[in-house]
């Protein structure tokens, strides 16, 4: 059975709104008569429906099939369309959606992030909801989707091709389990990032990656195989 085919509608209503702090986000601006289409070919999201001042998650792959980045994309207009992602990782979408451009007519500019990182009040809620973040939950060009914990809500699989698809589709359709899990975790006092996770006997079975402002909750990836922690809350 697929492991990553989830019955999870993508609406960005599937993360608490107060775990995005929107300025500490970086904007991509596509903008133009072949926006929609266009990039509808490259990202992971079925948007092709998409309505003005609707949005939904999606990751942005590699064609190897590592992320490059998770954003919200939204349609600001009929034209145009508004990625978000993380402060400081705005560039590198550009980027890769500039890489396969050949005579499209739309036209990419990014709008930096007000805010280099999110409020305390933000990164607890975003810890607590276990909404992975860009640079800490996901490295891009190392990360794959399925360690995510985003693919139920980012990731169509009815909408055809894009780039790095085939790494999501095979794994999906052999249903492997993924080598990590993002999972929220009780944490002793003074935890930092990359610090170890270990199970009942000592074991090291995972690694720390998001520390919640309130010292005592953390995000982090576990090994296949082992039941520490709870998962994401949208997945829950």
């Amino acid at each position: 059975m697929p492991r990553q085919t989830v019955d999870v509608t993508p609406d960005p209503a599937a993360i608490d709104p107060a775990a995005i702090d929107t300025a500490a986000r970086d904007h991509v601006i596509v903008e133009g008569p072949d926006a929609l289409t266009y990039l509808h070919s490259q990202i992971a999201q079925d948007i092709r429906d998409l309505a003005i001042g609707e949005s939904r998650w999606t990751l942005v792959l590699e064609p190897s099939g590592k992320v490059e980045s998770l954003a919200r994309v939204t349609r600001a207009a009929e034209e145009v369309v508004d990625f978000d992602t993380d402060a400081g990782f705005g560039e590198a979408l550009a980027a890769r959606l500039n890489r396969f451009k050949i005579r499209v007519a739309a036209e990419i500019t990014v709008v930096p992030a007000v805010s280099a990182s999110p409020s305390p009040a933000h990164e607890t809620a975003r810890v607590a909801a276990g909404w992975p973040r860009m640079g800490f939950e996901i490295v891009p060009g190392e990360t794959i989707p399925a360690v995510t914990g985003v693919v139920p809500v980012a990731v169509s699989f009815t909408k055809g091709c894009y780039p790095g698809q085939e790494l999501v589709e095979r794994m999906d359709s052999r249903g492997a389990d993924a080598p990590r899990s993002l999972r929220i975790v009780d944490v002793a006092g003074g935890t930092q990032v990359g610090d170890p996770v270990t199970d009942v006997d000592g074991t090291e079975v995972g690694t720390v990656t998001s520390m919640s402002p309130s010292g005592d909750l953390a995000l982090a990836h576990v090994k296949r195989g082992h039941d520490i922690g709870r998962p994401p809350v949208h997945l829950a």
